[in-house]
């Protein structure tokens, strides 16, 4: 882009760096300098005058006018006037003056009346860091047309935008803007952020490149896998082809099917070597009995706090916590994070680090592993479309088998008939699940914790077990109720990775206060391998649209999708205010069109 040095520093001062951002800066009003012969109370209007008479009050300036364009008298009033201001009107002198015109009982008034040079023309203003003259003049001399086209915009967007800062007849309604100036705004909006995001995006060539095919084990396993397993399993397949190192995330939603997907990774990455990081040791010995099961084939190991020393050079495939972090790996071509989100950056990037070469001497250069992550919280669609200018994205959002579960928002009136179902469940063998939103008594919240809960159930039922977040050994409480339980008391700890396959009903004490995707996920913690399931929403409040939507939506995806409705979006892929919106005028709860549009013209430039 022919960006000059004098416009950098001013854009450096704006906090841009091209001519797009720079449109997205619209005007805050417009000055009409264009003569008019027609009155208009209560606006603005330039008026052809000459100075009748000039009084000089105490704290203002009072001027007489007759305005030749209306060929009427007009009083002009200045508060508090500068001592320039007090030359600027000659008794006699014509000349054109522009301000707010408001006329009652035949007597015309003009507030505030600045002299001016140019006319004829309609002047956007801007609020903004600079200077309104200097922005003016930046605005006029940088945004023009040509220079949109240079930075990538198309030639209907770049005329549409321009009519907001160069207006011709017409002064737009900022208040309502018209709807193809607003999905101009949205379209250059998106533009610009995913642009950005695909600059951040660094290219690394991969370890490897010929992946093993994977179509003769799928024959061998006791079930069919998903249409949308399969799509994920060839995007990886098509990645793991390429010279580039490949980053993918796979969002799928509670129950999917991730794992095999996971599996297959690993089989098409084989004979070398693979290594998963899993957020817990439940979810990490889960996915490793799964892999001795489905891939006979291989070499596997566990690595966990209790067994992180074990020799790992002989293996295909090491599966473990974040044990792995704290000590010495071998090489390895595919790295994949289940869970993503439990794991910050650098704890990623830190295992990429451990089990690339150019750590440990190699001299195969500047060469990267293949990175996938994998996520249980569905993203609404156009989250993943955004987000794969950054990385790419592979959705799953069918499940290999359907869920039933009965979800129902209850209240106070309704606790009797929740104990006898509970009662009920427990009698068939099932086992119920129980989360409350605080640990400890508080005097904000005006439902019980688990301490003042506690021991209401464990006097009316058998095989109680209670874990939270802070519990040490919470992963040895969930195995054990596992085994035996009945009844399992819990906070939102249980969210993510456990599979306990007798859960039939889940319990959640005030519901409304946690986000739908948080309800969503603890709701998929029953009905794991086709039991009929059931999900209670327990809540203090008369009525919530939310929890009401809620029930009514089984898919991860339009939850997400309803979540963005609730909450607005908050910033997708920088990782920090999760409850604001870091767009001005995109809605991604509205605007997947756009967001597709955008995207692929990026792709295709």
């Amino acid at each position: 882009m022919n960006i000059t040095k004098e416009q950098e520093e001013k854009f450096k001062k704006l906090g841009i760096t091209s001519y797009s951002e720079l449109s997205l800066i619209i005007p805050s009003h417009y000055e009409d300098l264009r003569l008019s012969y027609k009155l208009q109370p209560h606006s603005m209007q330039l008026i052809d005058a000459t100075v009748e008479a000039v009084y000089r009050a105490p704290n203002s300036l009072q001027i007489t006018f007759f305005a030749h364009n209306f060929s009427h008298t007009v009083t002009g009033v200045i508060f508090r006037p500068k001592p320039y201001m007090m030359h600027q009107f000659k008794v006699g002198e014509r000349d054109y003056y522009y301000g707010m015109i408001e006329c009652r009982g035949g007597l015309c008034s003009i507030n505030m009346p600045k002299k001016v040079t140019t006319i004829g023309a309609i002047t956007p203003k801007y609020k903004s860091a600079l200077r309104s003259d200097v922005m003016l003049r930046l605005m006029q001399n940088s945004l023009t047309k040509e220079n949109l086209l240079l930075d990538g915009l198309s030639k209907d967007i770049a005329d549409e935008i321009l009519k907001l800062h160069s207006p011709d007849n017409v002064i737009p309604n900022l208040k309502e803007l018209d709807e193809k100036t607003l999905e101009a705004l949205k379209y250059i909006e998106l533009f610009v952020y995913m642009r950005e995001l695909a600059n951040k995006r660094r290219y690394y060539r991969s370890k490897s490149q010929m992946p093993s095919e994977y179509e003769t084990w799928m024959q061998t396993l006791p079930f069919k896998l998903t249409e949308e397993q399969i799509k994920a399993i060839e995007d990886i397949r098509g990645d793991f082809y390429k010279e580039f190192a490949s980053r993918r995330v796979v969002v799928g939603d509670v129950g999917s099917g991730k794992t095999m997907v996971i599996l297959a990774s690993a089989l098409m990455n084989y004979p070398r070597r693979s290594v998963l990081m899993a957020p817990t040791t439940i979810l990490a010995n889960q996915i490793y009995e799964e892999a001795k099961k489905y891939l006979p084939m291989m070499r596997i190991a566990l690595v966990t706090g209790k067994n992180k020393n074990i020799e790992l050079d002989e293996n295909d495939f090491i599966i473990g916590t974040h044990a792995l972090l704290y000590r010495e790996l071998p090489e390895a071509t595919l790295i994949m994070v289940d869970e993503q989100h439990r794991f910050g950056t650098q704890q990623r990037n830190l295992l990429e680090k451990l089990v690339s070469s150019e750590d440990k001497g190699s001299r195969q250069g500047d060469t990267k592993p293949h990175f996938l992550q994998f996520s249980a919280t569905p993203i609404p669609r156009t989250q993943a479309m955004i987000q794969s200018a950054h990385i790419d994205v592979s959705l799953i959002t069918s499940t290999p088998f359907k869920k039933e579960i009965k979800s129902r928002v209850i209240h106070k009136s309704d606790f009797k008939e929740l104990l006898e179902h509970i009662k009920e469940e427990i009698a068939l063998g099932n086992q119920v699940l129980l989360v409350y939103p605080l640990v400890e008594q508080s005097d904000v919240l005006e439902y019980q914790s688990i301490d003042e809960a506690r021991g209401f159930w464990e006097s009316r039922f058998e095989n109680v077990y209670v874990t939270h977040g802070r519990d040490k050994d919470k992963e040895e409480v969930l195995v054990e109720f596992d085994k035996k339980g009945d009844i399992l008391i819990a906070t939102t700890v249980v969210e993510v990775g456990i599979s306990l396959s007798r859960l039939s009903t889940v319990v959640i004490v005030g519901a409304e206060r946690l986000g739908l995707s948080t309800l969503h996920q603890l709701r998929g913690r029953v009905s794991r391998t086709g039991l009929k399931g059931y999900c209670f929403l327990y809540t203090n409040q008369n009525s919530s649209e939310r929890l009401d939507k809620f029930v009514e939506t089984t898919s991860g995806f339009d939850i997400a999708n309803l979540d963005l409705r609730f909450r607005k979006s908050g910033d997708l892929l920088r990782g920090h205010n999760q409850s604001g919106n870091q767009f001005r005028w995109v809605d991604l709860a509205e605007d997947a069109e756009i967001v597709k549009r955008v995207r692929d013209d990026l792709l295709s430039g």
